[in-house]
């Protein structure tokens, strides 16, 4: 979208010169933010970037329609199609990062993009927002200053898995195999060295299926599965690839009450086509990113009723791919929202400033309550040190119709997870010449 501008007429520039106050260009113009939107509306995730592409756009579309912006400052974006390509996304980021007074932070929507734009954050000082993706040991800020893996890793969604297999296993999984299938990808491999020390803590042997992208095929994978018979799978998948290892899983006799998806892997379009063949098909949510809230209700008042809506009608709102996209949204908004607190309320943000408001987040319960995020999420705060915040996640299950919550809330093994950061997050920063920053 352009930005737009405004211009004062001759007669509003004599009366204000007729006061002696001659106005300056700068307050001739509405304050704006600009927020590059990253997408992929095309491609093998398109079922996926879909419906989280819309998410990010409405919730924006929501805080100027209903708010007036951020502090009177308009929110403008500018999605641009990846297609889940690296080197578009590189692409996308050059041209974007510098439009307006800078961006406010991308959400790459993508751990491959992620990966090739993390080297470019660190010199362009711009946040990098991966909600749910990303590199896992980017949740240490001494060393990753730009990234922001916030309300979860794969790392964290990994070991929760586990957690839920261990207590439906009675406490002990020796002598268990859980087969690992996932798309052969940096997305896929990233929750891979986890499970290796969940293996090693827990006794059970980690069996691994790299699918080759797009995923469509896959009966050879499920063969191996059918052969080897794993007690549990644990899916990572996305877009074409998901319904399609449904199905092979159905063929082959694999009970879907057995596998564990990520939760790109587990939403509405992934699963409604299947119905009943899909029953039992488990996955897990970013915070409770399955529950419907007021920030529904208010997106479909002050926005699709108003024939608004990034997608045709307003039968994707709530669906889990969409909450996501809008948790991503007013993440970065109130990022620029605590930015303001220290820099200046009403007035446009460096990305500089917005990655402090990034690493400052604080919000409560009551505040989450008030946006309209309180039965989505739980409390949030970031700091130097932490970029990822709290990790909360639950279990959901497909019943043949919709999801249901299955499990309490669950967060990961910190006794696990901590080591695991400090080590690859040394070993990045001895790779990359980086000197970790005190906090």
């Amino acid at each position: 979208m352009k930005f737009a501008s405004f211009s004062l007429t001759a007669a509003a520039f004599a009366a204000a010169l007729s006061l002696g106050t001659a106005p300056t260009a700068v307050q001739a113009q509405a304050a704006e933010q600009f927020v590059p939107l990253l997408v992929y509306r095309t491609g093998q995730f398109a079922p996926l970037g879909i419906p989280w592409a819309d998410g990010k756009q409405d919730y924006l579309k929501l805080v100027n329609a209903r708010d007036g912006g951020v502090n009177g400052v308009k929110l403008v974006f500018e999605e641009c199609e990846t297609a889940y390509d690296a080197a578009k996304g590189v692409e996308c980021y050059e041209r974007l990062k510098t439009k307006g007074t800078g961006a406010s932070g991308f959400d790459p929507q993508s751990t491959g993009i992620t990966f090739a734009v993390t080297d470019k954050a660190f010199n362009d000082k711009v946040a990098i927002q991966t909600l749910g993706y990303g590199l896992s040991q980017s949740v240490d800020g001494t060393v990753f200053e730009w990234n922001f893996p916030l309300l979860g890793t794969y790392w964290t969604a990994a070991d929760v898995m586990i957690q839920d297999i261990l207590k439906k296993e009675k406490g002990s999984l020796k002598g268990k195999k859980i087969a690992l299938v996932y798309h052969d990808s940096p997305y896929g491999k990233e929750p891979i060295p986890l499970l290796q020390k969940r293996a090693a803590k827990d006794g059970f042997e980690l069996a691994l299926f790299p699918v080759t992208p797009p995923g469509v095929e896959q009966k050879s994978t499920w063969l191996q599965i059918r052969q080897q018979r794993p007690d549990y799978v644990l899916f990572w998948s996305a877009g074409v690839m998901t319904p399609a290892g449904i199905r092979e899983a159905q063929a082959s006799g694999f009970p879907r009450e057995k596998m564990y998806a990520i939760w790109w892997a587990g939403s509405d379009h992934d699963v409604k086509d299947i119905g009943a063949g899909a029953k039992g098909y488990n996955a897990i949510t970013v915070h409770n990113s399955a529950a419907r809230d007021k920030v529904h209700d208010d997106l479909k008042k002050f926005v699709y009723e108003k024939g608004q809506g990034t997608a045709s009608n307003d039968s994707s709102v709530g669906v889990m791919a969409h909450t996501r996209g809008m948790m991503i949204s007013m993440l970065q908004v109130e990022a620029i929202r605590t930015a303001q607190e220290k820099y200046g309320k009403g007035k446009t943000l460096t990305p500089e400033q917005v990655k402090w408001g990034f690493e400052n987040l604080d919000l409560s319960a009551d505040r989450l309550k008030a946006l309209g995020f309180g039965e989505i999420m739980r409390p949030v705060k970031t700091s130097c040190s932490n970029h990822m915040g709290t990790d909360w996640a639950r279990i959901v299950q497909w019943d043949g119709g919709k999801w249901n919550i299955t499990s309490d809330w669950y967060q990961a093994d910190q006794s696990l997870i901590d080591p695991l950061v400090k080590e690859m997050s040394a070993k990045y920063a001895k790779d990359k010449n980086i000197k970790p920053r005190s906090c």
